[in-house]
């Protein structure tokens, strides 16, 4: 028999609010987190606008001196795991060794130190050879993220890093579920964290055209979700962890429980790079699979937490999958897309769209799709537009799509 799994810790850093409380707040009252470009000067790009994590305090995570050697991601991922770790009542240096050893820590990130890696070629380029880190080599490397988080907290359980795209996080939380169900583990810190505001990623996106630039004159209203003037993604980072633990060992500890993980899905169409097929049958697979496991059918499921990028593609196939995946349900269950509040944190939003789901299960409410203004007549589900809504969540699908053909899913179970 599988072991069940948990959620007992939960932290956040997003661009519309730092810690849980501050995230909670945001995401329930419809309060984007989009501004104006900071990070660089964007004046010369028609992009001006993104999901940034502002009055974040890098040094109070990493050391003055360290701080040339790691990505911006890291003292991101280390803020929310510190708080995941608090929120759960466990301080990683105290526990024993046999402890640590079956404490995992498995993330997922779609870029990692990909911005750092930007700035040492750009040093590299302008022969500014002193000013380059030592380590860019092992910072560039993606496993290095999850290591960081490893030693920084001690743990000695397998350290991995997922990178899969936009479903990168999501698919690293179903390899820990995996990991705890089998036996292997039973406490993994995961979820997702990336950093991805540098000037060179924001110009690749422009080149693909994915990314909105009409509304650098108000950029809360950039991310468009579902509407029918939606014209492209708004980039974003920040990072959102959790601890996941074994039933049996998180009852015995007394630790609350936030949520139950209790499915997991994960589909390929293998169809092209970047585009999806229109029938939208793989990602309705995704979802599925992840409700079997679970052992719910489409009239439990009571919230979706959508992908919802504002591409016109993305949007459009993502409703369509709904509608396979949950058939005659679809148009009743209330859906919401998260990345109308903050942006699109690429490999981090699947933890994103959990950790939201855990506030909807917390709070009875469900977070707003702000700037839904427009209704498109092929984006017809429910998606709760502008205000929150009070429901009791039971079941949640928390649903991803991905770059390269790629779609994952996973079932939440409120623990209340």
């Amino acid at each position: 028999m599988r072991r069940r799994v948990v959620v007992t810790g939960m932290g956040a850093v997003s661009p519309n609010g730092i810690g849980n409380q501050a995230f909670a707040d945001a995401i329930l009252a419809g309060r984007s987190g989009v501004r104006r470009i900071s990070h660089f000067d964007a004046s010369e790009i028609p992009v001006q606008v993104a999901g940034e994590v502002r009055d974040f305090d890098e040094l109070a995570w990493v050391e003055k001196r360290e701080r040339k050697h790691v990505s911006r991601v890291l003292p991101l991922a280390l803020a929310a795991a510190s708080e995941a770790f608090r929120d759960a009542g466990v301080d990683p240096p105290l526990l024993s060794l046999h402890e640590k050893r079956r404490f995992g820590v498995i993330m997922g990130s779609g870029g990692g130190g990909q911005e750092f890696t930007e700035e040492q070629y750009r040093l590299f380029f302008r022969q500014q050879y002193r000013q380059m880190s030592l380590f860019c080599v092992p910072t560039s490397v993606m496993g290095t993220l999850s290591s960081d988080v490893s030693i920084r907290f001690g743990l000695h359980g397998p350290s991995h890093v997922i990178t899969s795209g936009c479903t990168s996080s999501t698919d690293a939380m179903g390899y820990s579920l995996r990991q705890i169900q089998s036996g292997r583990l039973d406490m993994v810190l995961t979820g997702g964290a990336d950093a991805p505001i540098a000037l060179g990623i924001v110009k690749g996106f422009i080149l693909m055209k994915i990314l909105t630039d009409s509304w650098n004159h108000a950029p809360e209203k950039a991310s468009r979700p579902f509407s029918a003037d939606r014209d492209g993604f708004v980039l974003a980072e920040g990072a959102w962890m959790f601890v996941l633990e074994e039933y049996e060992h998180a009852k015995a500890r007394g630790a609350k429980m936030l949520a139950e993980v209790c499915g997991y899905g994960s589909t390929c169409e293998a169809f092209h790079r970047v585009r999806l097929k229109e029938c939208g049958e793989e990602p309705a697979r995704a979802i599925s699979l992840a409700m079997q496991e679970a052992g719910i059918g489409a009239q439990d499921v009571k919230y979706v937490s959508l992908h919802g990028t504002s591409t016109k593609l993305n949007d459009r196939i993502e409703t369509q999958a709904l509608k396979l995946a949950l058939g005659e349900y679809a148009p009743r269950v209330p859906m919401s897309a998260l990345k109308a509040q903050i942006g699109h944190p690429q490999g981090a939003c699947g933890a994103a769209g959990v950790a939201a789901t855990i506030v909807a299960m917390r709070h009875g409410q469900i977070p707003p799709t702000i700037n839904l203004e427009t209704p498109d007549v092929e984006c017809d589900l429910d998606y709760v537009p502008e205000a929150g809504r009070k429901v009791d969540v039971e079941h949640a699908i928390c649903n991803c799509i991905a770059f390269g053909s790629k779609n994952s899913a996973l079932v939440l179970r409120n623990c209340a």
